[in-house]
């Protein structure tokens, strides 16, 4: 089992990371888009959502699905990890 847990650390770090910001997403979508049309801006783009109740919407999905997605890799090591 601690061997696992030494080999693959990244795997953990990325999981880990993956939740955070997947929650950050679902639970904050609006700070999530503002934070993107700032990025965006950075590099000389304009963006902006064509429907903002829609973009908040998809949002939320894509954080939900991020959050589920990294909950599915966390169960996932931990199973491996005691074989």
């Amino acid at each position: 089992m601690w061997r696992l847990l030494y080999c693959f650390p990244a795997l953990y770090l990325f999981s880990a990371l993956s939740l955070i910001v997947g929650l950050f997403i679902y639970l904050k979508p609006d700070k999530a888009i503002q934070f993107q049309i700032a990025f965006y801006r950075r590099i000389n783009w304009n963006m902006q959502p064509v429907s903002m109740q829609k973009e908040v919407r998809n949002t939320k999905a894509m954080g939900l699905f991020l959050v589920v997605a990294a909950m599915a890799a966390i169960i996932a090591i931990l199973l491996k990890s005691r074989l």
